[in-house]
């Protein structure tokens, strides 16, 4: 019997400022490529901890089964929803001012033992789509259908720029492609 699909959201996308948000869209993008419901908003670990914390907690029975958390300069929002929710999160690290998202990255990678993020490059919100929607495909064969399509049209793509290549050679193909 297959599973009926409904438009209440099945994955988090939360980030801890608006200015997060044009990193975030990739995800948000992917997500809405693959057809996912989801929910998106802000979510600051400093800021409205409480909100946070409530957020985590409720995530599951609001129907949501995977979280992507993006954030910047001390970057705890990822760690912090995973401290307090079962449910797989993603973090995706922001580029920032000073230190371009190297303490982003090491923030959101350098969790405990017990409370494990699945860390994204960064800026890598696209890639937190992806892996969402592959975790999502563990369950569902419409999403892991979606995802092995996504990657067979990436597979195209290169080949595709290996016969122009080919065809035109290399100085050509980068004057062609500047």
């Amino acid at each position: 019997m297959a599973k009926e699909k409904t438009n209440k959201p099945i994955v988090a996308v939360i980030y801890g400022s608006d200015s997060d948000l044009p990193c975030m869209q990739e995800a948000i993008d992917f997500l809405d490529s693959c057809g996912v419901a989801y929910e998106t908003t802000i979510v600051s670990a400093h800021r409205t901890p409480y909100k946070l914390i409530e957020y985590a907690k409720t995530a599951y029975d609001r129907g949501i089964r995977v979280i992507i958390a993006g954030a910047g300069g001390a970057a705890h929002l990822p760690g912090m929803v995973a401290s307090v929710t079962p449910l797989p999160v993603i973090g995706v690290p922001i580029k920032s001012a000073s230190l371009s998202g190297i303490d982003s990255l090491y923030s959101i990678v350098q969790m405990p033992p017990g409370i494990p993020v699945a860390t994204m490059a960064i800026g890598g919100a696209k890639n937190a789509g992806i892996m969402a929607v592959s975790i999502l495909g563990t369950s569902d064969k419409g999403y892991f259908d979606k995802v092995a399509k996504y990657k067979k049209e990436l597979e195209n793509m290169v080949e595709g720029k290996c016969k122009e290549i080919e065809r035109l050679g290399s100085k050509e193909y980068i004057k062609k492609n500047k």
